[in-house]
């Protein structure tokens, strides 16, 4: 009973020299176990020390070009207008009146001076006749007041007074005549009656218009010209002229305005065409192609065309490097199996085939094109424009429009 109630000692190993031989271990462990981790930051290992190796170098992309040189071609600046006649009119009644008779028909083709219509003249004839009786006695009081002045009887001043008679008299005669000439209404110059608006019996007012005297011989070629082309349109150049009829005429510029209309901000040139058989109508409308000078252009297909990251129309090419040039270009002309386009060099080496995967200044692998490849197999880049919305302008400048009806394809002459 006297161990249990002996107060427990805890156990104590302090004393002992092999607990402090386990301390020097465990702390030399972790000395090293640190020195081990830090030893890649001071003493990097020999396979970071080697050179990285050099990156695989990409595969330049083929693609088909094709060699083309430039041929000389007739820039042409293309219009559309409308056929004017030369001289349009209204005749008018020179005296009102009664119509007595009419002697042509609504259609008909006349020549200068020709009657067309005639007025009752009863009350003129009667007007004229009464101012030649006035004329003839004016004339004997005139005569008789001479005579008496050289025999000292009569006065200056009676002379004077018949004298000033005699010329009221003959001024009534000249009215009384030019109005009987005014009953007959005759065509002012050569022309086809468009317009006949009165019968037999029918009244007219002094100034009515009676008819429309048209004379499309020649005709007249009105178009607008852009800002940009007044410079090359010129009077006195060669016109090509092509009526919605079919018919085809060759015309002068005759004139070109000075003053831009304010709505359009274009100029108006007018064509003179010669229409001596007055085949061609008036009013109908026109082509009109001008010849403005000659460039030098490449013959292509529209399916090579792509546009750069601003939207520039242009075309890709290779140069002697191998690498890719984006050349903008102007379309020149337009036609059914291609487009002619100025701003390449003479000799160009164009890409037919892989146009939309390749980059201006991108080297690539250029193959010449096989006679089986067609450009226009491959689907265009996003957004180049179709042939038909490729539109022809002056000087050879182009634009793209939403639809070719200003400039239809034609052939090259």
């Amino acid at each position: 009973m006297s161990d249990t109630s002996q107060e427990r000692q805890t156990l104590s190993f302090d004393s002992d020299a092999g607990s402090k031989r386990s301390k020097f271990i465990a702390g030399g462990i972790a000395l090293l176990i640190g020195l081990w981790m830090g030893s890649g930051y001071i003493l990097p290992s020999e396979e970071e020390q080697e050179a990285a190796p050099a990156p695989i170098a990409a595969k330049a992309v083929t693609v088909a070009v094709r060699g083309s040189q430039a041929d000389s071609v007739t820039q042409v600046f293309v219009a559309e207008g409308q056929a004017l006649p030369d001289r349009d009119t209204m005749v008018r009644a020179e005296s009102g009146g009664e119509i007595a008779e009419v002697l042509v028909a609504k259609g008909a083709e006349v020549a200068a001076g020709d009657l067309i219509a005639r007025l009752s003249t009863a009350a003129r004839d009667s007007d004229l006749a009464r101012a030649r009786e006035e004329l003839n006695r004016a004339q004997r009081e005139y005569d008789n007041a001479e005579a008496l002045l050289n025999r000292g009887v009569s006065t200056v001043d009676r002379v004077s007074q018949a004298r000033a008679t005699l010329a009221a008299a003959q001024a009534a005669v000249t009215t009384a005549e030019e109005a009987l000439n005014n009953t007959e209404i005759r065509a002012p110059f050569p022309g086809r009656l468009e317009m006949l608006d009165i019968s037999a019996g029918e009244f007219v007012s002094t100034g009515e218009e009676i008819a429309r005297l048209v004379d499309n011989t020649p005709l007249t070629i009105q178009v607008q010209v852009p800002q940009q082309a007044l410079k090359d349109i010129k009077e006195g150049q060669n016109a090509e002229v092509m009526f919605i009829t079919g018919a085809e005429a060759q015309g002068k510029v005759q004139f070109v305005s000075s003053s831009a209309s304010a709505e359009t901000r274009t100029f108006t040139a007018e064509i003179r065409v010669e229409n001596a058989d007055g085949a061609i109508p008036a009013g109908i409308s026109a082509r009109v192609r001008i010849p403005t000078g000659e460039t030098r252009a490449h013959f292509v297909s529209p399916a090579i065309l792509s546009l750069d990251t601003n939207g520039t129309l242009g075309v890709k090419t290779v140069n002697g490097d191998n690498k890719v040039v984006f050349n903008k270009i102007a379309i020149v002309r337009a036609q059914t199996d291609g487009i002619w386009i100025a701003g390449l060099p003479d000799e160009s080496q164009i890409i037919t085939i892989g146009q939309g995967f390749v980059n201006d200044g991108e080297v690539v692998d250029p193959q010449p094109e096989t006679s089986n490849e067609d450009p226009a197999e491959e689907l265009p880049s996003a957004g180049v424009p179709e042939l038909d919305e490729l539109e022809e302008t002056p000087a050879g400048n182009s634009q793209i429009t939403g639809s070719a009806e200003a400039a239809q394809p034609e052939q090259v002459e």
